[in-house]
């Protein structure tokens, strides 16, 4: 049975407000950022309990944490903050991301979308789908699709946006072209905040 693209499930956290709280105590120290990503990771990770099974129920496969990722970290994105990439894809099973702002404060998401010269929306996974897009290598296929274009907004088109909305959690195939809207707020009580999840096949 084929994964599902893209899933959004509301109220996900029974009390959301705990985990906000406890995501606003981790570290946030820009001299550890490392990554292209725009914003500062924490420290620490944020376990929430019961997780992996709660996603492996949702998506139908059985899910662990992804190795050398920062699963279950949190990211708190300000509006000035910028990064070295965007539109990318995941080195994943499945990706995931939690949006923890409160209401007043939700605004952007996450952004999906279509590379223009080969009208792929996602790296395929089936072999004839590749070579109709020029390519027999997926990891050729990202490098210059994906990686030399990361940052050229005209060589995009979005496709849709999957707001923000406070407990929301968006569970999505790793290989959709995607990135994160922009930043906002002016420090922590108001900055995107995230609880970011990547996971492999158990």
């Amino acid at each position: 049975m084929p994964l599902p693209s893209i899933l959004i499930i509301d109220d996900f956290l029974n009390d959301p407000l705990v985990a906000r709280q406890k995501a606003l105590a981790l570290d946030y120290d820009p001299a550890l950022k490392n990554g292209n990503y725009p914003g500062i990771l924490s420290a620490q990770p944020l376990p929430i309990p019961g997780l992996d099974e709660a996603v492996a129920r949702t998506i139908g496969a059985a899910v662990v944490p992804q190795a050398g990722t920062s699963h279950s970290h949190c990211r708190l994105t300000l509006a000035n903050d910028k990064g070295l990439s965007g539109v990318h894809v995941d080195p994943c099973f499945f990706s995931g991301i939690l949006y923890l702002n409160l209401p007043e404060h939700c605004r952007g998401g996450t952004d999906f979308f279509r590379h223009k010269r080969t009208a792929l929306d996602r790296v395929p996974m089936d072999k004839g789908q590749m070579l109709a897009a020029g390519y027999a290598d997926p990891n050729q296929l990202i490098e210059e699709v994906v990686n030399a274009d990361t940052l050229k907004p005209s060589k995009w088109e979005k496709q849709f946006t999957v707001p923000m909305r406070f407990n929301r959690l968006v569970l999505f195939s790793p290989w959709m072209f995607h990135n994160s809207a922009r930043g906002f707020g002016s420090g922590p009580g108001n900055g995107r905040l995230v609880h970011l999840m990547f996971f492999a096949a158990a």
